[in-house]
């Protein structure tokens, strides 16, 4: 592809004289993005010879997406995208977003790559640009054929990467850009993709979990992979003081064997202070197995180390789990809670500070029992305090979605509040709940009734949104969400099967009588 040098004067960044309170807002937030640009065209000179950056569309944790403008040698302008990496992105991992950008992009709903700048440790992408909509904005009004085309060309994108043995990692509404207007789609930002075991992409045969230098931060969410464990609280200190007992010993004698019921002897550093000891004894078996207890064999043990990269409230059961053996069908997890945020106009769905939480709120709504189960098959055990029942999925996203208006403020639920998602490329929003009834009693008898979970455990909350007392009536017919066929909820519920070995591949699921006339 040809460019051509593009003068500062040649596109205007303003557009049109901005006026009134909110416009010097904008023009305040544009001074902000133009000495980002300024930066920029520091960090990487040869994009000036190129490209007229317009604007910041995009930022997350490891890269900030640009609008670029360039001239065509045929004298027409185009515009692309430019993602700029953060400086301390691992190159191998770079070199791998690029092949898969390459190698699977540009074809079957996945982002293709134009261009690449480097300048030492600096590096930008140059994709096409692709003009969209965020889900946040447009969920409410979405039609249902809307809601299937969306569906039905992510899992053909999905579909398409997995055949390279590419495993995205990060599906969800940001990175899956939707034209509505023109009716397009493109998966985009490989940045965590990692590969199957017959991946044709070669730098996804590299293991490359531990080559971030920086860790994703997830609203106040604890690592629970790190090494490193967060400071204990005082009921956390407490707790393992209680557990972990310190036994007197004389000089540097070797220590006794301790039984599963008793502590384990601290190792006495150089400097004279306590650590607990981390290894233990041949023959020792846990004594803790399905209890609500952890011995102190499991604390001995050296901690699991699996993949958890993704986006919370968009992470499978086998990665919020830690199991090691995690392959595509993470991504069609991933799909099932984007049908599920869309069939129930509440976006995102889950909301959740940890794994522990994520986990829970999955079991509300696919039920404990089923959970449990689930885990036992990829060698996982999972315990719940109260059971909860598996929850009919038409019923939940309806009652969510709201067949009628309703104007009784005292029908209302506690509002969930806000998060912020974590994004690897474009569109970082913010929690939005879009119009509609709030739930009906029969689904708020997990906090009313004695099934509920430990308050800090229930997820009920996050179900709920501001109610909406418009008329629904009219527009939920033409829209089509009064005859949703049970095709669509039966796909959903082979999305979001807890067990990945028996979940529906995305080639499978595009042969779902829903797609039927695609």
């Amino acid at each position: 592809m040809a460019f051509s040098p593009v003068c500062s004067e040649d596109i205007s960044s303003e557009g049109c004289i901005l006026k009134s309170d909110t416009a010097k807002k904008k023009r305040k937030i544009s001074k902000d993005v133009e000495l980002d640009i300024e930066i920029l065209y520091k960090a990487v000179p040869q994009l000036a010879k190129v490209f007229r950056i317009t604007d910041k569309i995009g930022e997350g944790t490891f890269s900030s997406v640009y609008l670029g403008v360039a001239q065509m040698r045929d004298g027409r302008t185009e515009m692309f995208a430019l993602k700029h990496l953060i400086p301390t992105s691992h190159p191998t991992r770079i070199a791998a977003e690029l092949q898969c950008l390459t190698v699977a992009g540009g074809r079957e709903n996945v982002m293709g790559l134009t261009y690449c700048f480097r300048k030492e440790d600096h590096v930008v992408i140059v994709m096409p640009y692709m003009e969209h909509q965020a889900i946040v904005d447009i969920i409410g009004s979405l039609s249902f054929e809307e809601v299937r085309l969306y569906i039905y060309h992510l899992l053909k994108a999905l579909k398409h990467i997995h055949q390279f043995g590419i495993i995205h990692r990060d599906i969800k509404p940001n990175n899956f850009l939707y034209n509505r207007k023109q009716k397009k789609y493109a998966l985009v930002d490989f940045g965590l993709a990692q590969g199957t075991a017959d991946t044709q992409i070669e730098l996804l045969k590299v293991d490359l979990a531990g080559l971030r230098k920086v860790p994703r931060p997830v609203f106040g969410e604890r690592n629970l992979n790190s090494c490193t464990p967060a400071p204990p609280t005082c009921k956390q200190a407490a707790l393992k003081t209680e557990l972990v007992k310190a036994k007197k010993t004389e000089g540097t004698s070797s220590y006794k064997s301790p039984s599963a019921n008793q502590g384990l002897l601290p190792a006495r550093t150089a400097s004279g202070s306590q650590k607990a000891q981390r290894t233990i004894q041949q023959g020792l078996t846990c004594s803790c197995y399905l209890t609500d207890r952890v011995c102190n064999v499991c604390l001995a043990r050296k901690p699991q180390v699996a993949p958890r990269a993704g986006t919370p409230g968009f992470r499978a059961p086998e990665v919020l789990t830690k199991c090691p053996n995690q392959g595509p069908a993470i991504d069609v997890w991933s799909a099932g809670v984007v049908l599920l945020s869309l069939l129930s106009g509440r976006y995102p769905f889950f909301k959740a500070s940890d794994d522990l939480i994520a986990l829970t709120q999955i079991m509300t709504i696919r039920g404990s029992r089923e959970t449990i189960q689930a885990a036992k098959t990829f060698g996982k055990a999972v315990m719940c305090s109260r059971e909860l029942p598996r929850q009919d999925l038409r019923t939940l996203c309806e009652t969510l979605r709201g067949s009628t208006s309703s104007a009784d403020d005292d029908a209302r639920g506690p509002e969930a509040g806000t998060a912020t998602h974590e994004n690897t490329t474009q569109d970082d929003t913010p929690t939005h709940r879009p119009g509609g009834p709030k739930p009906k009693q029969r689904l708020r008898k997990h906090k009313e009734g004695s099934d509920t979970p430990p308050e800090h455990l229930d997820c009920s909350a996050s179900l709920k949104g501001p109610a909406n007392h418009s008329s629904l009536s009219d527009g939920y017919q033409e829209k089509g969400w009064d005859t949703v066929p049970d095709e669509a909820y039966d796909l959903l519920d082979q999305l979001l099967d807890l067990n990945p070995s028996t979940r529906i591949t995305a080639a499978e699921a595009l042969q779902h009588p829903l797609f039927k006339g695609l």
